[in-house]
């Protein structure tokens, strides 16, 4: 009977380790915590540039990878990405901005 709980253990134990093994993150993939951060930034940087007066920002998607937010669209002057941009670097959490959006013409 003791050597049938040893392994039951052992079994448990490995497959308790396998799964926190899942959720850790890697260069390229996002542990779940890092995912809800990202997701919070995602959306306080999009709060500040709607706040931004002259901004509008419906045309700009974002996104957040480990703090890293990227911002792609369409703005109407390069001030309206200026003021995205700037609207971006004053949330907390974000480590930097990339610029994709381009110019409507």
């Amino acid at each position: 009977m003791k050597h049938l709980s040893r392994i039951f253990t052992a079994f448990f134990l490995s497959l308790l380790l396998l799964t926190a093994a899942g959720c850790a993150s890697t260069p390229k993939q996002e542990g779940t915590g890092e995912y809800v951060d990202d997701a919070v930034i995602s959306n306080k940087v999009r709060a500040a540039m709607l706040n931004e007066p002259g901004l509008s920002s419906s045309n700009v998607s974002v996104e957040t990878f480990k703090g890293v937010v990227q911002l792609s669209g369409f703005m109407n002057s390069r001030t309206e990405i200026n003021k995205a941009v700037a609207a971006a670097h004053t949330v907390s959490g974000v480590k930097s901005v990339k610029n994709d959006m381009r110019i409507k013409s």
